[in-house]
């Protein structure tokens, strides 16, 4: 498998997803829907959920495979 590092960004918060580290654990999904979303294209929409949600849910990934920084 490639290694993919791709950033989503609300403006405030910009979540980053490696897809080596993934654990398909769906962790993200369930949590929080409105952002995370595997049928979608793209599949992380960010103005979704507001950037405490955001970083709530980014960090209860298992695997480590979604992070986040701050911009600005």
């Amino acid at each position: 498998m490639r290694s993919v590092t791709k950033e989503y960004s609300n403006g405030e918060v910009t979540i980053v997803w490696q897809n080596a580290l993934c654990a398909h654990s769906a962790n993200c999904i369930n949590g929080l829907p409105t952002v995370f979303d595997a049928a979608a294209n793209p599949w992380i929409v960010p103005q979704g959920a507001t950037t405490e949600e955001i970083i709530a849910q980014v960090s209860k990934c298992p695997s480590g495979a979604l992070s986040y920084f701050m911009n600005g």
